[in-house]
């Protein structure tokens, strides 16, 4: 064998093999059966149902407001002094009663005006008499001994005049003297608190000096915002006033004082004069009677002023309505629905009243279909579900035969647990 053969089949060979098993390769793989494929079925989602319910429903309202006082003014000194008296309950938290003597002003001065008044006054009647009897004996005189009319002047009437204008000028500063020295004490107009002293004994005040601020305890006000679909829902018009406190609408305030939870019952007795153009509501305002004696006494603490309460008002009755629970609402106004073939339905919904524990509605959902409570993914028209009870239970066991792969193998046994239902807290 020569050389250039030997290189031949050197180089051939391997190529020649290597192409054999490239045909041999492709020859295989073409005539090898395909698997067919098969369209998977999806299997449902188990969710938790409750029924939509229509029975007659009273709408209830929640507000919020900070407690005030109706009645509260500053109590500003009308004379000057030195301060000799303060009332022990004259003190920041105090509480007076109507026409207790707060504070006192020393008085000896505006007594001593009194006595000079007072006997102005007398002299001054005594020079009215004088005038009087003489005025009297001149018309006397002139009837004896006058001829004709006589002259104003003749019968001393401007004198008379005079001495009863001095009398009534110093009956006036009488009147003063004692009125200064009256308000030298100053009093409690109303049965109230202390909300603020600013003076105290032996302090020197002028007219004009602010000495406290107090408030009446007899009634105490809530301001309550109201959108106007809320009002809607009181029946509460625009320009409202009670005619009387029995025809005023009850509400129930409430708050947490005192580590308890304390409630309060109010009425609503008018509405403001506009509405606030900064929120666009129109407030309410609601009074409690006694809110540190009965009303106390009711509740277990009294209506502190400036406590931020909760305000539940009772509202329209609705004699059919339907009602969900409130973890049916899914978005703004959506609700999901389980029909009993098994699938799903997305429905919007006209919302009456969102509380909490449930959901009035006006259309969109009929009394008897049961509404998705738990959480699901991806809702959409159509879609497959498997809707049960509150216990786990089927709610339409029909759908329990539908074709489901059998969970053989781990893969299908964690997608079987992934489609439980998760409860949802209402």
């Amino acid at each position: 064998m020569s050389k250039v053969t030997g290189r031949l089949l050197l180089i051939g060979l391997p190529i020649l093999i290597i192409s054999g098993f490239i045909v041999l390769f492709i020859v295989l793989g073409a005539t090898q059966p395909r698997p067919q494929r098969e369209i998977p079925v999806p299997r449902p989602v188990a969710v938790f149902v409750a029924e939509a319910v229509q029975s007659p429903v009273q709408l209830m309202i929640s507000t919020q407001g900070e407690v005030s006082p109706v009645t509260e003014i500053g109590l500003v000194a009308q004379v000057s002094g030195r301060i000799t008296y303060v009332n022990p309950n004259f003190t920041q938290g105090g509480f007076f009663e109507e026409g207790d003597v707060l504070v006192r002003v020393e008085d000896e001065d505006y007594r001593l005006a009194v006595i000079r008044a007072e006997a102005l006054v007398t002299q001054r009647r005594q020079a009215m008499i004088r005038e009087q009897a003489e005025a009297e004996l001149a018309a006397e005189e002139w009837q004896a001994i006058g001829d004709g009319e006589a002259s104003p002047l003749t019968l001393r009437e401007p004198q008379l005049a005079d001495a009863r204008a001095q009398l009534a000028g110093a009956e006036a500063s009488l009147r003063e003297a004692r009125l200064a020295l009256d308000r030298t004490r100053i009093t409690a107009p109303f049965n109230g608190r202390v909300r603020e002293k600013l003076a105290d004994i032996g302090q020197f005040i002028t007219p004009g000096t602010r000495i406290g601020q107090i408030f009446s305890t007899d009634t105490a006000q809530v301001r309550l915002p109201f959108t106007d679909a809320e009002l809607g829902r009181a029946g509460i018009p625009v320009a409202f006033r009670a005619s009387d406190r029995e025809s005023a609408p009850a509400i129930t305030l409430s708050a947490n004082l005192g580590g308890a939870w304390r409630e309060w019952e109010g009425r609503i007795v008018r509405t403001d004069s506009a509405i606030d153009p900064q929120t666009r509501t129109l407030y309410a305002i609601a009074e409690v009677e006694d809110p540190f004696g009965a009303a106390a006494e009711a509740a277990g603490a009294p209506l502190a002023m400036g406590l931020f309460v909760e305000a539940r008002v009772p509202g329209r009755s609705i004699e059919t309505a339907t009602t969900l629970p409130r973890s049916a609402l899914r978005g703004a106004d959506q609700v999901l629905v389980a029909m009993p073939d098994g699938t799903l339905s997305v429905r919007t919904v006209s919302i009456i009243e969102s509380r909490p524990e449930r959901l009035v509605i006006a259309g969109g959902v009929e009394a008897g279909e049961f509404v998705v409570t738990s959480p699901l993914r991806g809702a959409a028209d159509g879609m497959r579900i498997r809707a049960l009870d509150s216990e786990g239970e089927p709610i339409f066991p029909d759908t329990e035969t539908m074709e489901t792969p059998p969970a053989n193998s781990d893969a299908e046994a964690a997608d079987t647990e992934a489609s439980a239902p998760v409860a949802q807290a209402g």
